[in-house]
This record gives structure tokens, sequence and C-alpha cells, in this order.
């Protein structure tokens, strides 16, 4: 991180510098006093409990200063030693306006992600690509939200070339902030899905917020949009700069010849717009995750990499925690483990991954309850039900509440009663598979984050 004073924080949070000298220095930021506190600002947010409390943590962990809040001044301000104090108004929106501050200071290019699925992947299939040619900071973990947002700019320091920052929402005007402390030069937009459909109401919503990253990208940036989605000429209209798009039906950059081997993995061959085109072999499951390849590669076409170092760093790109992870049994099974979140598009997705995959036992799908769907929950775990049939998925599983409505209707959909099965929770359904799994089976877990459905993975994988 860059260097940041005590007095350039206090007057980018219009705050009031109580304590401590002007010319204090911090050297990161911290909002937790059980990570590494040396030299950082601490900022206490609410949670579960109001991080104030945690003030004394941070000191002795080696904070050179904190904020506090107004209205608490009185009871947490005196904990400070030689410590600098900063009284702010709210913490979380100064924590939002230091690094909107911060973000002034760096020459990295900027590359705003967002998306209904696919935006986690995207973002680490481009870290992989362009670390091969810039020095690349990108978000971490899950942190794609108003704290994880600026927690991810201030990784980056005056050597950092590229940050890749993922945003998500859960409203409308969400990313239109992100994307204002941000300020991305560029932007891609991946798909618009059901996602978040019982917070925003319908999918045009969904469109319309995805569009404030589009909307936000300035003249001279770039924006780079599926081709293939029905919502891209809808979105394309909100943008001013430069647009790039990509897809396999259409598109400036394409995938065609779409093959998978034994374990599901995608390759392509790779067409920019030249009489070449070039074989790319992803290291990732999923027919669908070409799409976001080819979105990292109009990318890093733009930033002036080759299709080699393109094919280079996808073949070499590992899929995140809980997203269409493989896992190998000693008894021959194999697990996709994409537990982290699902929608319909996902899970369509998914199950198509598992049925690629070949095998001389049986194709089990263990699905979970897909959350936040709203009024459309109902038809849209008995249209999965459907696909499962269809698919000839030898054994489904079901985990939760609503995802009953999926087992029933597989049932009618010509599916054997006798291998459909409905579990209560994640933890019924880890008892019951390791009973259930055999030698050659190849076993899909995938639910939304709720349902908590990597327990199935770890009593699988003994991990």
């Amino acid at each position: 991180m860059i260097p940041l004073t005590a007095d350039e924080i206090a007057d980018c949070t219009e705050g009031i510098l109580i304590k401590g000298q002007s010319d204090a220095m911090v050297h990161g930021v911290s909002i937790d006093s059980r990570a590494r506190c040396i030299d950082s600002l601490f900022i206490p947010l609410k949670g579960k409990r109001d991080g104030h409390e945690f003030i004394p943590n941070a000191l002795r962990a080696g904070a050179s200063g904190f904020l506090v809040e107004s209205k608490v001044r009185n009871k947490f301000a005196d904990f400070a030693g030689p410590q600098f104090v900063i009284e702010v108004k709210d913490c979380l929106k100064a924590l939002q306006n230091i690094a909107r501050y911060y973000r002034t200071k760096l020459s990295a290019k900027v590359i705003g992600i967002t998306g209904s699925t696919g935006k986690t992947t995207t973002k680490d299939m481009l870290n992989c690509v362009l670390s091969q040619k810039f020095r690349v900071v990108s978000t971490d973990r899950n942190y794609n939200n108003e704290i994880g947002v600026p927690l991810t700019i201030f990784r980056a320091d005056n050597k950092t070339q590229v940050l890749i920052v993922e945003m998500a929402m859960r409203g409308i005007g969400q990313i239109k902030e992100l994307a204002e402390i941000v300020k991305p030069n560029i932007g891609v937009l991946t798909n618009i899905g059901q996602a978040h459909l019982e917070l925003l109401g319908s999918e045009e919503q969904i469109a319309r917020a995805k569009a404030e990253l589009i909307e936000s990208i300035p003249e001279n940036g770039l924006v780079v949009l599926n081709a293939d989605d029905l919502w891209t000429p809808n979105i394309a209209t909100y943008a001013s700069a430069r647009t790039v798009t990509y897809g396999i039906a259409g598109g400036d950059i394409r995938g065609t010849e779409i093959d998978v081997d034994e374990l599901g993995r995608a390759s392509f061959r790779l067409n920019t717009g030249g009489k070449v085109a070039y074989v790319v072999r992803l290291a990732v499951p999923g027919r669908h995750n070409v799409y976001n390849a080819l979105a990292v590669s109009a990318v890093a076409i733009q930033l002036g990499l080759t299709a080699d170092d393109i094919r280079i760093g996808l073949s070499n790109c590992r899929p995140s925690s809980m997203r269409m992870e493989i896992f190998s049994t000693g008894d021959n099974v194999i697990i996709l483990n994409d537990t982290y979140n699902a929608n319909p598009t996902s899970m369509q997705a998914a199950l198509s991954t598992l049925k690629d995959i070949p095998t001389q036992g049986r194709h089990i799908a263990v699905l979970g309850d897909m959350l936040e769907l709203g009024k459309i929950s109902g038809e849209a775990h008995r249209q999965i039900g459907e696909i499962v049939a269809s698919l000839g998925i030898n054994i489904l599983v079901s985990v939760g509440v609503e995802s009953q409505i999926m087992a029933e209707s597989a049932i009618k959909s010509g599916m054997n009663p006798k291998m459909v099965i409905t579990c209560k929770d994640a933890e019924t359904a880890a008892h019951l598979l390791k009973q259930l799994v055999m030698p050659g089976d190849v076993v899909l877990a995938k639910a939304s984050r709720g349902i908590g459905l990597e327990v199935v993975v770890k009593a699988l994988v003994k991990i």
C-alpha cells in the first residue's frame, strides 16, 4: 500500500484529527483486529458486534491509528496512546472515501467485472493471463461488495500495473457506488441471469443494475460484452466507451469447435478476427467456461497480449475454491465441487458438465436450493428437475425445502422414483452419500451458498 498520512485520511473522510500527529503514517488498512494491523489504520465497522469494541485489540496488534464515530467518540477515543485518532460520522463511508482518494494515487489500469454468473471465474482467468506480462492485483475471495472492494483497492500500490475488481450487487445503485470508488478503465459484463431476482424483481432490473458498470467507463476506456446474451443490445446503449464483444454464435472475439476431455474441461478455437484460429485448452471444467475465457481474451488482446500468452495463461488457471473444483478419490470417484453458489443458469451449466464426463459408474447430482429467486423459485426448481431427467442423470439427491420441487419434477419427467432421494439438509445428504457413492461414480455437488453443501464434498474426499 502507498503510505497515507493522518492528515490525508482526515481530509478525505471530512473527519477531525482529535489525537496524534498529522504527519503520522499508515501502510495498510484493517477492519479485523485479528489480522495483521502493524502500521495500519484500523477502521471499526458494525457487524454482529460493534467494531469499536475491538479497538484495544487492534492497538495491541500494532495499529498506528484508528477511526471513531462521533456518537461514540467519548467512549472509545481515549483508548489511544501514541496512536492517532480521527473522528468521522460513519466508519463504512469513511472506508469508502479513503479508497476513493487512494484510487487517485494509482497509475494502474483498472478493470471492473460484473455479471449474474461467471464473474469470479472470469476474474481468476484474467489474473492468470495478465500476470504473465503485468504486476496484477485482483479481488481475493468474496471481497466484491461495499467493504471488500475498498480493501481490494488498498492492496494495490505504485508498482501495480493492473487492478482487477469484481463487483457484486444486491440492488439498483450499488454497482454505481462501487464504480465511483473504483473508477474502472475497462468494464466487463459476463451475462444477465436470474440471480438476485427476489431482490430486484425482474431480469430487466438486474440488467439495469449491472449496466451501471458500463455507464461508468469513460469515453477513452473499453467495454467488453457477451454478444450471445439477449440483454447485450440494451446494455450497449449505456456505453460511451468503445465496445468489444465476444461469443460463440457471434462477436468480435469468437470461440468455435468446442470439445471437452474426460474431466469435462473444454478446448476451443480462439478467433480474434485474423486468418489464424488458435487452439485453447482450459484447466477448468465446463463448456460454459468458454464464455469466460473469451471475455478474458477480449481484454487481454486490447492490453497487448498475444494469442500464445492467452493460451498459456488459460491453460494454467485453476478454479477458485468451491467453483467447479475437481477431486478424484482413491477408489476412482470424481467429484465436481460447485457449491459456492447457484442460480438456474449456472445449475444447468453444471449439470451439462456432469453429463460431459464419461464414466463406467453413475452420474450423481447432489443439488440444493437456489436461493433469492423470489416468485419464480418454484418454477425454476421445477425446470431443473426436468433437465436432470432429460440429461439421463442416474441419481438425483435433492437437499433443502425448495429442492423437493426439483425432485418431484424429475420423477414426473420420467426419472425412476427409486433414483430420486430427498434430504432435509446438507449433513443428512453427506451421511447418505458416504453409503451411496460407489467406485467409478461422478458426483456433482451444487447449491446456493446458504445450503452449505460443501460438507458433502468434505465427506466424500475426506478433506
